[in-house]
């Protein structure tokens, strides 16, 4: 038996590639969409990728089952309650694929989605009867279980979907032996659920003595618990969990249309046209100088999401990056299914050597240099960006706080007869701020560099909780 766990950082996804190597068999569980580490690994080992699991519908990326489909004929399972546009073969519980050296049985565990599985992995040369691993989606993480609220605007309730998840929980996964391996889809930083682990991998019994959500309490306690001060779940979410049940274009047929050199000219035309200008660089670079109107969302933290989250789905994107890293910009927002990429910007920032009257610089300042200004008689308004838990924690004294996924929608609340001082926890955030704000005309404004962090460093006074 062989099985390899395949992370994913900036989404936090974790996907898997098991396989029986005597009967030649390779079977990948909640791929993400570019595939070709499952099929290098494949071939290294010997074996043909003949079926894909989805754990569930996921939300906050597009899985790779169609690509697999389509370039190795795997079939797809997926729970017996799911429905797709996709021929699927459904899996209900106890049902199994069995190799010489392999047992895969389904436990259907509803609760994150009603759809939702988990998988029993068990290694026959070594224990027939008991699971080594168990492969858990989103219905069981470390340090914490999905979270039930994100099919609301799909008809479940989270009290209905929290009901089940306590159940799955308890009556299937909780019965198994202590020494369970558990394989989670996702680690800290997802959005899948509120105070994931780092790690990645734990055993049954590690997460039955230390998970919060597993302790002693009554069902509606458990439902009440895990539903709530979940963070904001992103736009594309329910756009992501339905286009999983879709038929679609491929991401190799996608990336045909994203990896198209677009002359500067052109991209102007299509910007004045409404298209989305997405310049990928670090924000040090993008303050440095920028195209008028571009937004900034750097490749370096976590891109996808936050395109997710700020960029329209309606509206085309055109790519600016340093030459090279096109394909990786257009791929990750292929990953969640941001397939309206015409094209990028040729040579990059090279193309506006001669035309420095179509770049803006943004004004980027040292937290002690900020602090000096604060003091000054006309001291500009502290916009925090920061999500509420964060600025709960500690702020800048008399800041404002508007979180940025929240910033379009309140930008109203944002004088624009003050100049602002806008800053996050390291700066990535507030880069992606800066052009927001730019869009609507603000542009009497500083950044902070390196956030509030960097102004902890320099020994400036911040705020306090409690």
């Amino acid at each position: 038996m062989f099985l390899k766990q395949y992370y994913l950082g900036c989404l936090a996804h974790a996907s898997y590639l098991v396989a029986d190597e005597e009967s030649v068999t390779g079977i990948v569980v909640d791929p993400q969409r570019d595939i070709q580490q499952y099929l290098d690994d494949a071939v290294s080992i010997g074996v043909q990728i003949q079926h894909v699991f989805l754990s569930h519908f996921h939300a906050d990326f597009i899985a790779g089952h169609l690509e697999l489909r389509d370039r190795c004929g795997a079939d797809i399972r997926l729970g017996a309650r799911a429905q797709a546009e996709y021929a699927f073969v459904p899996m209900k519980d106890g049902d199994t694929l069995e190799f010489p050296g392999l047992r895969l049985q389904v436990l259907e565990t509803p609760g994150h989605t009603i759809e939702s599985i988990s998988i029993l992995v068990f290694d026959l040369s070594k224990d027939s009867e008991k699971p080594h691993a168990v492969l858990t989606g989103d219905t069981l993480f470390i340090g914490d279980v999905g979270r039930p609220d994100l099919r609301a605007s799909l008809g479940w309730t989270a009290q209905e979907l929290g009901g089940h998840l306590h159940d799955s929980l308890h009556n299937k996964l909780l019965t198994l032996p202590d020494e369970t391996l558990v394989y989670p889809a996702h680690g800290a930083g997802s959005l899948c659920g509120k105070q994931l682990s780092s790690d990645t991998v734990s055993t049954l019994g590690q997460q039955r003595r230390f998970n919060y959500a597993l302790q002693p309490m009554t069902k509606d306690e458990f439902v009440q618990l895990v539903s709530a001060d979940q963070p904001d779940a992103p736009p594309y979410f329910t756009y992501d969990a339905i286009l999983n049940t879709r038929e679609r274009r491929t991401l190799d047929q996608s990336l045909e249309e994203a990896l198209r050199p677009i002359a500067l000219d052109q991209v102007l035309a299509m910007g004045e046209a409404g298209a989305q200008v997405l310049d990928v660089r670090e924000a040090g670079e993008y303050a440095k100088g920028h195209v008028a109107g571009s937004i900034n969302i750097g490749l370096g933290g976590q891109y996808a999401t936050w395109a997710g989250t700020i960029l329209d789905r309606d509206k085309p994107i055109v790519i600016i990056a340093e030459p090279g890293r096109e394909q990786e910009a257009a791929m990750r927002l292929g990953r969640i299914g941001f397939d309206h990429v015409k094209g990028y910007l040729r040579d990059g920032m090279g193309a506006l050597a001669n035309r420095q009257d179509l770049v803006w610089q943004t004004e980027r300042v040292s937290a002690p240099m900020a602090a000096e200004e604060l003091e000054s008689a006309h001291p500009p308004l502290i916009l925090d960006i920061r999500a509420p838990r964060e600025w709960n924690s500690k702020h800048l004294n008399d800041s404002v706080n508007i979180p940025l996924n929240h910033l379009q929608e309140r930008i109203a609340e944002v004088p624009r007869d003050r100049r602002i001082a806008v800053h996050c926890a390291g700066g990535y955030r507030s880069s992606i701020a800066v052009s927001i704000l730019n869009q609507y005309g603000i542009t009497n404004l500083m950044e902070i560099a390196g956030g509030i962090a960097a102004w902890e460093a320099a020994k400036l006074p911040v705020v306090m909780a409690g």
